[in-house]
């Protein structure tokens, strides 16, 4: 049980939203970009908030961060979004202490994802801590329960079969396709935005549909361009977005923009048309749904997506769980010692200054001070052992001062 004892872990905050209470259109006013992150930060540092990181993905916004209590943080979050405070307060959840970091270990684990064991998670949080921390937001205790949680999360990726198969978002994409078209292959294919659940979705649209009439575009032409010839596809510049998109069969889109960048009026209404958004916010206009004939997409239809995989990783779950309480148990004992520190290093400091009498050790000669050294090392050393199965001081500091003297014997 995480324990809250001595103000480590009691003002630790989850403030978030995610797929299981709101929409994709929803998300998206609450979504950060990092120009909002860098924002934020600024006003929690304003209000004395100095440990603090934010995930913001297709799925969910989530701030984690020590603060005297979550009305600040909703109120930043608001503020620096499209969303409003209202808003936000009925459709988010707010868990502390234990709570809240238990919620962590669980989404770098893959377990609180919209598909179950997608370990796309865990890259997201490294990068929205290292955004924190380069910026001066995450402490010696912050830091100390992320990088437990990354091992806990990698051992729940290397001894479960959580993340087995090839279950993402971007490869339910790819079976949306296979089940709605039976000549998915010969269809022309264009994909906006090249980032990395672009680039994981040409890679399966080539390896599980073996389409060949894909066109990559992206705001930035030579990285379209690049991602083409490695994958051997073709590309178009920014600039044709318009005429290539109304010319495809299907059009996935995947560029992290804050504003839709696919609009009614690129698309033909002539024909028949699938196109899958992949992003939050939404990066395509949702008038487009108004057109005759075109199906439009969302990551939330996509993750309804179910198959062998997806039970097979079901069954894992207890696995996962046993793995993250392990690592959580680990992270409370530090927790727990972690406040008797000055404790430790005061008896260290009242055993340094008291000097056993060689007659009241039977020695001819005081102890050598490297001698002096050990014996002080072995009693701070069983001191700390009795705190850390006991978690309390109480007799040990006695206890402490005996074990000194009775090395010397």
């Amino acid at each position: 049980m995480m324990t809250n004892e001595g103000g480590t872990f009691q003002n630790f905050w989850t403030i978030g939203i995610n797929y299981k209470k709101t929409t994709t259109v929803e998300r998206g006013l609450f979504a950060v970009g990092p120009d909002q992150y860098e924002r934020i930060l600024t006003r929690a540092k304003a209000l004395g908030i100095a440990e603090l990181f934010i995930i913001s993905t297709c799925n969910r916004t989530e701030v984690y961060a020590f603060a005297p209590s979550p009305e600040a943080i909703l109120t930043i979050l608001a503020a620096e979004t499209a969303g409003d405070l209202d808003l936000l307060r009925r459709s988010a959840y707010v868990d502390g202490g234990e709570d809240a970091v238990q919620h962590l270990f669980q989404v770098a684990a893959g377990l609180d994802s919209q598909i179950l064991g997608d370990f796309e998670i865990l890259g997201q949080i490294k990068n929205a801590v290292k955004f924190a921390h380069d910026r001066g937001f995450v402490g010696s205790t912050l830091e100390r329960i992320v990088n437990t949680v990354y091992r806990s999360a990698k051992a729940v990726k290397t001894h479960t079969a959580l993340s087995c198969g090839t279950v993402s978002v971007s490869f339910a994409a790819v079976q949306y396709i296979k089940d709605h078209f039976h000549d998915a292959a010969g269809k022309k294919i264009v994909l906006v935005g090249t980032g990395k659940i672009g680039r994981a979705t040409c890679k399966n649209l080539i390896d599980y549909l073996g389409a060949a009439n894909i066109t990559l575009i992206n705001r930035t032409d030579e990285t379209a361009a690049e991602l083409a010839g490695a994958l051997n596809v073709q590309s178009a510049p920014y600039a044709q977005l318009h005429r290539e998109v109304a010319a495809a069969d299907i059009v996935l889109v995947s560029t992290g923009a804050m504003e839709p960048v696919i609009l009614k009026l690129h698309l033909s209404g002539q024909k028949p048309q699938l196109v899958i958004d992949l992003s939050v916010p939404c990066n395509v206009e949702k008038t487009v749904q108004d057109l005759p004939g075109l199906t439009l997409v969302d990551v939330d239809a996509l993750s309804k997506i179910k198959d062998e995989t997806l039970e097979k990783r079901k069954a894992e779950v207890p696995k996962a769980h046993k793995l993250i309480h392990e690592h959580i148990a680990e992270l409370t004992e530090w927790h727990n010692m972690r406040r008797f520190v000055p404790l430790i290093h005061e008896m260290k400091g009242r055993l340094e200054g008291i000097r056993v009498p060689a007659s009241l050790c039977n020695l001819n000669v005081e102890p050598a001070d490297e001698e002096r050294e050990a014996y002080l090392k072995k009693a701070v050393n069983a001191f700390a052992a009795k705190i850390r199965k006991h978690n309390a001081a109480g007799c040990s500091c006695i206890e402490a001062i005996n074990d000194y003297i009775s090395y010397h014997e």
